[in-house]
């Protein structure tokens, strides 16, 4: 596999993480606020609006190879992170699902970044 090939499976697979990180993202807040304690999850929906708003702007960036797509990899992570903590306070599935999302997300947004360096 060249060095070209293997960046953009990389770039592939990180485009497709922060879609899925999206949804899961928007998926978790949209239960949140069907909750009974909706009040309790403020601090998750914000968290998962960030994060998904930051995952489509991440991978907006990706797909066009904008020259600042690295630095946004890097604040999709942290973005992600935050989510991902936030999410495992919870006991639901949507944010047990969430926070596993947002790891891989982070994670390959952190790959990406290290390779666009």
């Amino acid at each position: 596999m060249t060095t070209t090939k293997s960046r953009q499976s990389l770039l592939e697979s990180c485009i497709e993480a922060c879609f899925n990180c999206l949804r899961d993202c928007e998926n978790c807040a949209n239960a949140c606020l069907s909750s009974d304690m909706v009040q309790m999850m403020a601090q998750c929906i914000k968290l998962c609006r960030d994060c998904a708003d930051t995952c489509a702007l991440c991978a907006r960036f990706m797909s066009r190879n904008s020259a600042l797509h690295a630095q946004m990899c890097e604040i999709c992570a942290q973005a992600c992170d935050r989510c991902a903590s936030e999410c495992e306070k919870h006991d639901s599935d949507e944010c047990r699902r969430c926070a596993a999302s947002c790891r891989r997300c982070a994670e390959s947004c952190r790959q990406m970044a290290t390779v666009m360096a």
